[in-house]
């Protein structure tokens, strides 16, 4: 005979399971992004640390969320965003110039580079995209803006 205690945790151990992502859950989940000529971009399984993610609170595109209701822990699912549903289009207003002298040699003005920088409110990483004479051009866009970027995702759990 299963005791009401019992009963009771199986029935949630049942909820759990059976689970499946709304408009406010909140989910973990592991992330494999790839380009449209299918190289990998990032995926949360190469340090094995899934990310978390709060349904409804602006932190991913309506369009992301859409694909991610109806899931259920144990799941995967493959979808393709356009750029303006993943990371955006760049945003020319995210292009800014600085003088060379404000480098380093520990963070030195090199094409490609991508450094951090320290702003009221936290850190904003910018990729240098040309050094020119003393004017050095630093792009803050997401570094995928404006790309297609097809998603992999795997449902951990369901909070």
């Amino acid at each position: 005979m299963v005791s009401a205690e019992n009963s009771e945790k199986m029935m949630k151990e049942l909820e759990t399971v059976d689970k499946l992502v709304e408009k406010n859950s909140e989910i973990i989940v592991h992330i494999t992004m790839k380009l449209s000529d299918g190289s990998a971009a990032d995926s949360t399984k190469v340090n094995n640390k899934p990310a978390k993610i709060i349904m409804g609170d602006a932190s991913i595109s309506p369009a992301f969320e859409e694909q991610l209701l109806g899931l259920k822990a144990g799941e995967n699912k493959e979808f393709t965003l356009t750029a303006v549903d993943a990371f955006g289009e760049p945003n020319p207003d995210n292009i800014h110039y600085m003088d060379i002298n404000k480098f380093t040699s520990e963070a030195p003005a090199k094409v490609g580079n991508i450094i951090t920088f320290t702003q009221p409110g936290g850190e904003l990483p910018g990729m240098i995209k040309e050094v020119s004479g003393t004017s050095v051009t630093i792009d803050f866009n997401h570094p995928l803006a404006g790309q297609d970027v097809t998603f992999v995702i795997d449902l951990i759990e369901v909070l």
